[in-house]
């Protein structure tokens, strides 16, 4: 026999119901609002009757004691056990689903073989960097299988089914509410509704001024109400006449936020919209494309181009490389070239001007330079034999 709720364990139940975290789901046919026996002890822990008062110990010290007192709900009735029932999907759907699992494993086979035949070029190194790779991948992955799928990621669906044992566990256990008390919130906007319907019908006992207020306030409502509804005809209208006279090429809305879903003040932003759809824009367009194509073509041909420079300093570095001992002698003589230009240019510097003289001149200088020689030793021997 269970007797009656004391005031306590109502002021712990609708704690609990309207704190502890719920779902919804279907019971029996019937919609049904559950928790996880988990999260309704972590709940209690941290309410008002875990805090110990002055003079008075705490309702709730460990999670023992929290699992009791829920006990204590259940048998009174607040919520009860409830078992999770996973739905199986027909045998139609798993075939088809193995039929596409093998047609996307088979696709990815080829695609498989297809980048092996492509990596076959590549050096050692980045194959082993790309086993490294593999190998953290499957590391992540253990449970991912190769060869088959991606399975996407679906919650199974299931339902409740009433439990046979009736006990409050801690753990992922299901409990389902049988209690459901009103929240202050619904109690509140019901009285002031029922309050608002017997003052409507009372309204012919309300005072002359208050009548006269309320006349004037549906007017300036109703007038209001048409002057939105024909602002969206007539921004229609003009859009049409618009678009007529044009042929199509203006597209202009006045008010084009009027009738979006959006707030009451942005339903009056912007003023108006413009667009020009012409052949001027299709050829903008069509510049703007062909724009991004040439800057595409022009990196593509830089890329090109920088790659043949460097092939040919390569070259040319290769070939001078090769002719350094055949071209010695060429550059011997074009430093001994520089030499005499320099000293020629220091010569002009220090005052030393030299002038040109042709071969005869220097045969002419030779010749008689011998015959100053030869006198000389004549005027020496002779002497020498007047002494003698």
């Amino acid at each position: 026999e269970v007797g009656e709720p004391f005031k306590e364990e109502k002021a712990v139940a609708k704690y609990l119901r309207f704190n502890c975290p719920t779902k919804s789901t279907n019971m029996m046919g019937h919609r049904v609002d559950y928790f996880i026996a988990s999260k309704a002890v972590d709940c209690l822990l941290d309410s008002k009757w875990a805090k110990a008062k002055k003079g008075e110990e705490a309702l709730f010290t460990t999670r023992e004691s929290v699992v009791d007192y829920c006990n204590r709900l259940l048998k009174k009735q607040f919520f009860h056990r409830a078992l999770k029932v996973m739905k199986m999907k027909p045998d139609k759907d798993t075939k088809k689903e193995k039929e596409k699992g093998k047609a996307e494993s088979g696709k990815e086979e080829e695609k498989k073989s297809k980048k092996e035949s492509g990596k076959d070029e590549k050096t050692k190194k980045e194959k082993e960097k790309e086993k490294k790779k593999d190998g953290e991948k499957d590391e992540c992955k253990k449970d991912d299988t190769p060869g088959t799928p991606k399975k996407k990621e679906t919650k199974r669906k299931f339902k409740l089914e009433p439990h046979e044992d009736q006990v409050f566990l801690d753990g992922n256990e299901v409990y389902v509410w049988i209690y459901d008390p009103v929240h202050f919130k619904t109690f509140a906007m019901g009285l002031v509704l029922v309050i608002a319907v017997i003052a409507a019908t009372l309204f012919p006992l309300w005072p002359a001024e208050m009548r006269v207020g309320v006349y004037y306030l549906s007017v300036g409502a109703g007038c209001f109400v048409a002057s939105i509804l024909l602002l969206a005809v007539a921004r229609c209208i003009l859009f049409l006449i618009i678009w007529l006279i044009t042929g199509g090429r203006h597209h202009f809305w006045f008010l084009p936020n009027l009738t979006a879903d959006v707030g009451f003040i942005d339903s009056f932003r912007p003023l108006y919209t413009h667009e020009y759809k012409g052949p001027k824009a299709d050829l903008k367009k069509e510049e703007k494309a062909e724009s991004k194509k040439q800057q595409k073509y022009d990196s593509e041909e830089k890329s090109d181009s920088e790659k043949k420079e460097e092939e040919d300093g390569k070259t040319e570095g290769t070939r001078n490389s090769g002719t350094d001992g055949s071209g010695g002698e060429r550059h011997s003589d074009t430093d001994s070239d520089r030499r005499e230009d320099d000293r020629s240019q220091h010569s002009s510097g220090n005052g030393n001007d030299f002038e040109m003289i042709t071969k005869e001149e220097l045969e002419q200088q030779t010749d008689e330079g011998d015959c100053e020689e030869e006198e000389e030793e004549d005027n020496e021997s002779r002497p020498s034999h007047g002494k003698s």
